[in-house]
């Protein structure tokens, strides 16, 4: 099983379970990624993963011997997986320890916020491996020159680097006691509001002021409708 799902009280935990090789994204795992999304009934979800890292990165050694037309699949299954995670409508957030490489970066950029160890590392090598990716998502959030200093020289972006950036929100070296104290302050929180402010952020951010603002507005109407608003008697 390249993916754990566990549920308990409305939180999901999706575990990279590839220990043995870094929890390396292959096929496989980009499966059951998209599988573990379609399914998830939850009010809050956390990806980590399980063994030394995080993840080391996508799986090379699986593409020995593929056709140029595998490779390509497996990438644009990659993108989904990432896309799945990213338009979750609860709470996604992903628990970082170790390293996150390449894809380790784009699945941890794909949840609402990161929250890494003291001494995680994020590292985006395809360009110094003579490859493409992850070369659309992290400019977005870092902005174009740390993206490109990082793609462009393979370099480590250190956990207190990453913060000061705006790619991880919290460091803690303790990540469980960190993870119940997010559960307690989100589960507190009413699902719908939840899921509202996650949907306006996300397709807000991509809109000029008035087109942002309107995203608001709809979501406040769709609140009102539901009969799920504060100070409603």
């Amino acid at each position: 099983m390249t993916v754990e799902l566990s549920l308990r009280d409305g939180v999901a935990v999706l575990s990279l379970n590839r220990p043995e090789v870094r929890n390396a994204l292959n096929l496989e795992m980009c499966e059951a990624l998209l599988e573990a999304t379609r399914k998830l009934d939850a009010r809050l979800v956390f990806v980590r993963g399980n063994g030394p890292v995080f993840c080391g990165g996508a799986d090379v050694k699986e593409r020995t011997g593929k056709s140029e037309q595998w490779v390509r699949e497996r990438r644009l299954k990659a993108f989904a997986a990432y896309e799945a995670l990213e338009a979750l409508p609860m709470p996604c957030i992903a628990l970082v320890h170790g390293a996150a490489i390449g894809s380790g970066c784009e699945i941890a950029a794909a949840c609402d916020f990161i929250v890494a160890t003291p001494e995680a590392i994020f590292r985006t090598p395809e360009a110094q491996r003579g490859t493409v990716g992850a070369t659309q998502r992290l400019p977005r959030i870092l902005g174009k020159r740390l993206a490109k200093d990082l793609m462009f020289t393979g370099r480590d972006l250190g956990a207190e680097e990453a913060r000061a950036a705006g790619f991880v929100s919290r460091i803690a070296a303790d990540l469980d006691g960190e993870r119940r104290e997010i559960e307690k302050a989100i589960l507190k929180a009413p699902p719908l509001a939840l899921k509202l402010a996650k949907r306006s952020i996300d397709q807000g951010i991509e809109l000029d002021p008035k087109g942002a603002r309107e995203v608001e507005i709809g979501a406040i109407e769709e609140q009102f409708a539901s009969g799920q608003w504060m100070g409603k008697p």
